[in-house]
């Protein structure tokens, strides 16, 4: 095993899962490398929706999304040369992605968007809703928009690496150690800022139910 797969190997978080994919993006990585250009075409396929997803839901804007998506690979694959697998490739590219949208949205100060959809999924946000709904006649979607807005306007009050952490964790559904890789900060920094998040986040949905 050359060192950069011993680095690649160290930094896998413990899912068997990413072991393979992360395994199998080397490969592919490494014909890249050797000049079989082509094949980084595999990794476009792979990964198109789910850098875009991300992206959309830190800008709020499809354009937006659709064009800082096409960059991120476009910068991967002018970088493809130096990237000696210290991370997976997943990793490695979702990190692309996101300084690229962090960077355009404190250019343009847009405002980012929040999915609602997986947030109700959470206990706390579900018993908001069946509270709500438990009082009245008023359809369930009604008060999901009325909270979805809600919602919106406190993503607004958090820090960019606290909104940042929430998107991911939520809507990405990354683990707390690739959030670390994707972010550059420790587990310990990420369940912080998820923790502190989720509290502010609940908490302003509870005040607004009263």
């Amino acid at each position: 095993m050359n060192p950069a797969t011993q680095s690649l190997h160290k930094t896998l978080v413990a899912s068997p899962e990413r072991q393979v994919e992360a395994a199998g993006d080397w490969s592919i990585v490494l014909r890249v490398q050797a000049g079989d250009v082509a094949a980084f075409d595999q990794l476009i396929r792979k990964y198109r929706e789910r850098v875009y997803a991300m992206v959309y839901h830190m800008t709020a804007n499809r354009e937006d999304a659709a064009d800082l998506t096409q960059d991120a690979f476009i910068k991967a694959f002018q970088s493809i040369h130096r990237f000696q697998g210290q991370s997976s490739f997943f990793t490695w590219l979702y990190r692309i992605a996101l300084n690229g949208a962090l960077t355009h949205i404190r250019r343009n100060k847009l405002r980012s968007f929040f999915s609602f959809d997986k947030v109700q999924e959470d206990p706390a946000v579900a018993a908001v809703l069946n509270q709500l709904t438990d009082k009245g006649d008023v359809p369930r979607e009604v008060f999901v928009g009325e909270l979805q807005q809600k919602l919106n306007e406190a993503m607004m009050k958090l820090s960019i690496p606290h909104r940042t952490v929430v998107t991911l964790f939520e809507i990405d559904e990354l683990s707390h150690e690739e959030i670390g890789a994707v972010m550059d900060c420790s587990v310990g920094t990420v369940r912080s800022r998820l923790h502190y998040a989720k509290q502010f986040l609940q908490a302003e949905l509870q005040t607004y139910v009263r």
